[in-house]
């Protein structure tokens, strides 16, 4: 049996507050949350002095690309990324795996090529395309944490967009189970050209527009509406799209929204042409767009900040043209969102509390898996990371763990360093170092009947 031992420190993060406390842990569980001076006799202390002691990250919005697109990215890198970056608990993405995960026979050889890789505990969406509504059933019932669906190319043709009646045909389904469908929320419209070919980001920004984001959460909040379903709009960028988001939630309707690091911390003021390395889709916005967002997080109405790590090969970003047309969109970030969101949070005002709300208990809410995930509270997984919030350093790309190494934050000087990282009670991660991997795969509760 695993020997007891607490984990101490003068800004526990727990339950809303932040003060000295100290976590005990027993058998990989959280035992109790005790006073500063209230460890029980013969329990050995692991003193962190004034790093914050944080619940574990909970990414759910994490394209680890394996099997099939290993050269992309793998569990292996990713989830050695994420727990280097206080990321205990990732839920990975339909796509951009081969096959994508829209049967069940596809999440099983997700699950095995995963098995005895991850550095960090993993769970899995399923997705919604066209012709697999009769697979959703199956999906849940193995384990997902709810279904994907796109509502604009996926970038990749074995993951096509779904049409309405698609989504008419999952919601009951869904709502059966109280399980989320969750959305990438852009809908072309007729006006905006197609076919871009551009070095120049203003081009790339234009060919999709705010519209195309607060059209698809329009239609969203019309079938949330009528089915009262769960549905959650990933990695919205556009402000206006935010404001219906809200209008949802003072209906008690349940839609919901997130946004992600690249969105929170970048402008497009800022970012010159041919560097399609800040490429994403959604595209980064202006500045003004970036602090409503902002605003956004401080009314509720964006609940959630998640990576969106997408990466690929450095070819597919096709650096050497720097055409905004032809290059992937996507940014890794698994390891650096904690510190990037620290560092634009901590300049608004906000505090560690609130990275714990939006990065730890709200993400393990939408997967199902708020049961033992994303707080340090009695029974909980003790996922842990130890967090020098005032510690700065540079962002030097050959530092991450992804399998590639392109980010747009290279060079940057950020706030916030992840010294150590436990997952159920083991640290996997400590200054640079990492332990064997001993991640396990996770059910969502939304499978469960």
């Amino acid at each position: 049996m695993t020997a007891a031992f607490a984990l101490r420190s003068r800004r526990l993060v727990s339950e809303g507050q932040e003060g000295p406390g100290a976590v005990v842990v027993r058998e990989g569980r959280i035992a109790a949350i005790v006073a500063h001076d209230g460890v029980p006799p013969g329990v050995a202390v692991q003193d962190v002095d004034a790093a914050a002691i944080l619940p574990g990250l909970v990414d759910s919005h994490v394209h680890v690309n394996e099997p099939g697109r290993t050269e992309w990215e793998g569990f292996a890198t990713a989830t050695r990324a994420a727990a280097a970056g206080g990321v205990t608990t990732i839920v990975d993405m339909p796509l951009n795996s081969s096959p994508v995960t829209t049967t069940r026979d596809a999440l099983n050889r997700k699950r095995d090529a995963a098995a005895g890789q991850p550095a960090v505990d993993c769970a899995f969406w399923g997705g919604l395309v066209p012709g697999n509504t009769a697979d959703i059933a199956g999906l849940l019932d193995a384990g997902t944490a709810g279904v994907k669906a796109f509502l604009v190319h996926s970038g990749i043709e074995d993951f096509p967009a779904a049409t309405e009646a698609e989504l008419r045909a999952a919601l009951p389904v869904l709502a059966e189970r109280a399980a989320p469908l969750i959305v990438h929320a852009e809908l072309p419209d007729a006006e905006t050209p197609q076919g871009l070919t551009s070095r120049r980001y203003r081009d790339y920004l234009a060919s999709r527009p705010a519209s195309w984001e607060e059209r698809a959460v329009a239609l969203l909040l019309r079938l949330v509406r009528e089915f009262r379903a769960p549905v959650h709009v990933v990695h919205l960028s556009a402000a206006g799209a935010a404001r219906l988001v809200a209008e949802a939630q003072r209906e008690g309707l349940p839609l919901s929204a997130e946004t992600c690091p690249h969105y929170l911390s970048l402008e497009a003021e800022g970012v010159p042409d041919g560097r399609t390395e800040w490429k994403c889709a959604p595209p980064v916005r202006d500045r003004a767009n970036r602090d409503a967002l902002w605003d956004a997080l401080r009314s509720g109405a964006l609940s959630m900040i998640v990576s969106d790590h997408s990466p690929c090969p450095p070819e597919m970003k096709r650096l050497d043209h720097g055409d905004f047309g032809a290059a992937w969109g996507g940014i890794a970030s698994l390891q650096l969102s904690l510190p990037v969101v620290w560092t634009e949070a901590c300049a608004r005002g906000f505090r560690l509390t609130d990275l714990s709300r939006w990065m730890s208990r709200e993400p393990a809410r939408l997967a199902g898996l708020a049961a033992r995930k994303g707080r340090l509270a009695p029974g909980y997984d003790a996922d842990m990371v130890v967090f020098d919030a005032d510690a700065q350093f540079a962002v030097e790309p050959q530092a991450l763990q992804h399998r590639h190494k392109l980010t747009p934050y290279a060079g940057r000087t950020l706030r916030g360093v992840v010294r150590r990282t436990f997952v159920r009670g083991r640290c996997v991660y400590d200054r640079g170092s990492f332990a064997s991997p001993a991640g396990v795969l996770l059910e969502s509760s939304h499978g469960r009947r």
